[in-house]
């Protein structure tokens, strides 16, 4: 099989197809993989494209995959558990990895194969959807305007509905706490003990801390040592906090997991297209000094699912081009803080001091 332009796994999932339609709308012709034949099948003959199948357990499978392009974006979740092989892959064939994780153990498992990816030459780039794009971009900006901050903090709002696979990736993180950076380290706090208030707009927002990959992307982006992510505060998500607290314990059980995840398939699959035509998403971050000077700006875009295939598309884009460094990179880092404002849509401003 000659060449493709790049590999998109897990492209039959509802982000996976919002990826290959953004790619084939950009005169690509991804090659497309996952362990769904009939499905892929189903998927590449709408839009005229190759596939291959390769399970995750199939190592010689999804090397042979990964040789086949330049860069490979996985699309499937959770990625605890896919990141691992795919990027296996991708190492052994010397092939750029990307996914669209919003994960922080993935992400932080991720930094961990820095040295190996700079040996071989291949850059590593996880969360190159809506997570982390705009928010590491914006964490990178305030950073920037003041390079003296020990705390930046980042809110979030107008998040809107979730595909299936991204509610059984919130399900796997049932009864783990929620994760910051302090001094530094990743740890664990219990859900719903941190607050904070954000202004996104309207005046002040009650916002509650929540597990997000900008506390580990973020970290290496700006250096701050102290890193917190908050989501406006909803009734559902009061109530998901609530159950965090008193059944999280029970929750994470296998058992439990088990149903939770069965129970996915009476979701909605994803936003509406007309949601995701209108939709969109505040994002402020706050960066703060150990004397109390003060740095803050805001991020709109549009909406989730939108946003990541725009980015994702533009990620792997620039891979191609000879955009890379290999090692563990994050997109601001490598790109710059303004490269969210490359995207359609995405406007940024800074707020008072």
């Amino acid at each position: 099989m000659p060449a493709a332009p790049f590999v998109i796994y897990g492209a039959t999932g509802f982000t996976g197809r919002l990826l290959v339609e953004r790619a084939v709308a950009r005169g690509h012709a991804p090659l497309l993989a996952g362990r769904d034949g009939t499905a892929l099948g189903e998927l590449a003959g709408r839009f005229g494209l190759r596939y291959r199948v390769a399970a995750l357990e199939q190592t010689e499978a999804l090397r042979a995959v990964a040789a086949l392009a330049p860069v490979l974006l996985n699309a499937a979740g959770p990625f605890e558990t896919t990141m691992g092989p795919l990027l296996n892959a991708c190492l052994a064939a010397g092939t750029h990895y990307a996914d669209i994780t919003g994960e922080v153990l993935a992400l932080h498992a991720a930094t961990l194969r820095h040295a190996e990816a700079q040996a071989r030459g291949v850059m590593v780039m996880p969360a190159v959807g809506f997570d982390v794009v705009p928010s590491d971009c914006l964490a990178a900006h305030v950073a920037r305007r003041l390079p003296e901050a020990t705390t930046l903090r980042l809110g979030l709002q107008g998040l809107g509905h979730m595909s299936r696979g991204s509610a059984r990736t919130i399900i796997q993180q049932v009864g783990r706490g929620t994760w910051i950076r302090r001094d530094g380290g990743l740890q664990t706090i219990t859900p719903g003990s941190l607050r904070h208030d954000f202004d996104f707009g309207d005046g002040a927002r009650s916002a509650v801390a929540v597990s997000w990959g900008d506390v580990v992307s973020a970290f290496f982006s700006t250096g701050i040592p102290n890193i917190e992510v908050f989501f406006a505060e909803t009734l559902p998500l009061r109530g998901a906090v609530a159950a965090q607290r008193a059944w999280g314990w029970l929750l994470a059980g296998p058992a439990w997991q088990k149903v939770l995840r069965a129970n996915t398939r009476w979701l909605r699959d994803g936003p509406s297209p007309e949601q995701r035509r209108t939709g969109h998403v505040t994002i402020v971050a706050e960066a703060v000094a150990a004397d109390g000077r003060r740095a803050a700006a805001r991020l709109r875009t549009p909406e989730v699912y939108r946003l990541t295939a725009a980015s994702a598309i533009e990620a792997v884009e620039r891979m191609r081009a000879g955009q890379v460094q290999p090692g563990f990179q994050t997109p601001s880092r490598l790109w710059g803080p303004d490269f969210a404002l490359s995207l359609d849509g995405v406007s940024r401003e800074d707020l008072p001091s």
